[in-house]
């Protein structure tokens, strides 16, 4: 029976509410959601994108953490009723087009495909130089060709299989960090780095607004899985709410592990001065922080361990979650059908996973030849997600306020008002060639949206079902 204005529980009942069939095999807590979310942004992100974090931020890379984590708590919230209204597979790409018009979900779909299809091969490619560093006769693409192929094994043999290495994954991340945070901060007391400060969080002679939000619209990627979550949302076998509190959940923690691990690095950087002017290439300065404060070997542990939370454990999230937004625009006949079909023993959307395998393995390797690959791909990655939170945002008050003349005002126009603000200065913010490839990625939805008119394949969005 669903809930009046707030979609399905999850029993069962909640997609035959909205014209769709349960495909999807209902079997995920609000522990796995949580869980999912947190390898999905990975405890340990930071590791891998420090160094252009660093010198975005002018060395206050832990104020960028903190502003990133404010920003998306305002989209989490705004993902939450959302999550309520429509508790079905699709993310914005469902909530925009419920929400607002169909039209407009697909343009938001498109620009969150953006992020979802580019974000494995970022992830397999930041892994593939991770191990590179530490085992340099075995190229990068090698080592993208590996995890593609192990994660694309583990998700075709369902979501219930990807939940329970999540869970072993996320111990050992955290284990890792809790290693480098004890360590660091016993020899930043023992004088290693530069001793215990607050320019990490505020430095007065580099503070400015546009260089902190420029820096936000790098770190924000470690920020982007909590809204896979809501891609789960036919799996989960709890009610509609639990899809809100986890990625509210999921973002406070792994929010509070990113502002306290960057801040401890940050002191411990060997030449601040340096990576700030000269950037960081090689995508090792975190492991060169962690060698400060112990030697080689806790440099080589952080560098495995960023291998392995980013090319398996994180990317086998990205991938699933790919592949159900996939799903869902498939669905609703806005991709190829081929892409919506399941699975009928493993219950999973089969030819989507297998799409976002090939073009995963196809990006990261022409993207290891290019030094600028992985600075390319995170930008693109960022610009795609926080132009459809855009969208997300102007969805909670046209569907509450507008339609359901809903009168909470804080959380159907306040949030998402102030939500929409703060994610439209970080886009204003940040890089021009990410800028102009998402201007080009959205001209060319707009145009597909066209092809997909003319030749009358707009879905018919069916009522919920009243009980």
């Amino acid at each position: 029976m669903s809930e009046p204005g707030t979609g399905a529980s999850a029993g069962g009942s909640g997609v035959e509410a909205f014209g769709y069939r349960q495909e999807l095999k209902r079997s995920l807590s609000f522990t796995d959601l949580l869980v999912y979310g947190l390898i999905f942004m990975v405890p340990i992100a930071p590791f891998g994108i420090f160094g252009s974090v660093f010198q975005a931020a002018g060395g206050m890379v832990a104020l960028a953490y903190a502003v990133g984590m404010l920003a998306m708590a305002f989209t989490a919230a705004s993902y939450s009723q959302m999550a309520r209204a429509f508790p079905m597979a699709g993310s914005v790409y469902t909530y925009a087009g419920r929400g607002i018009a169909q039209p407009v979900g697909f343009l938001a779909g498109w620009m969150v495909l953006l992020d979802y299809v580019l974000v494995p091969g970022l992830l397999y490619l930041i892994a593939g130089v991770a191990m590179n560093s530490i085992l340099s006769s075995i190229p990068v693409w090698l080592w993208v060709v590996a995890f593609v192929v192990l994660n694309t094994v583990v998700n075709y043999f369902g979501i219930e299989t990807t939940a329970r290495i999540n869970k072993l994954m996320l111990i050992a991340e955290l284990v890792v960090l809790a290693i480098f945070l004890v360590i660091g901060v016993v020899a930043l007391a023992n004088g290693a780095g530069r001793g215990f400060d607050f320019t990490p969080v505020y430095n007065s002679d580099t503070f400015s607004l546009g260089l902190v939000f420029g820096a936000v619209s790098i770190a924000v990627l470690s920020f982007l899985g909590f809204d896979g979550i809501s891609t789960l949302a036919e799996e989960n076998r709890e009610s509609a709410r639990s899809i809100g509190k986890a990625m509210i959940a999921a973002l406070v923690l792994a929010g509070t592990l990113f502002i306290v691990q960057t801040w401890v690095a940050a002191l411990l950087v060997p030449a601040p001065e340096r990576l700030i002017t000269d950037g960081d290439p090689e995508g090792t300065a975190f492991y060169d922080a962690a060698g400060v404060a112990a030697g080689p070997w806790l440099a080589t542990l952080t560098a495995v361990a960023t291998a392995i939370a980013w090319g398996f454990a994180n990317s086998l999230v990205a991938q699933a979650a790919t592949s159900r937004l996939l799903f869902a625009m498939a669905r609703d006949r806005q991709l190829p059908a081929l892409l919506g079909r399941v699975h009928p023993v493993r219950r999973v959307p089969v030819n989507a996973t297998l799409l976002v395998a090939a073009v995963s393995l196809v990006l990261g390797i022409y993207m290891s030849a290019r030094e600028d690959g992985i600075t390319l791909l995170s930008t693109l990655v960022n610009f795609g997600a926080l132009s459809a939170f855009l969208v997300l945002h102007v969805s909670v008050i046209v569907h509450y306020l507008v339609r359901q003349k809903n009168t909470d005002y804080w959380r159907h126009l306040a949030v998402p008002v102030i939500g929409f603000a703060i994610l439209a200065y970080v886009v204003v913010n940040a890089q021009v060639a990410a800028q102009t490839l998402g201007f080009g990625w959205f001209v060319v939805g707009v145009v597909i949206l066209g092809v997909l008119l003319v030749t009358d394949r707009k879905p018919a969005l069916t009522e919920e079902k009243r009980s």
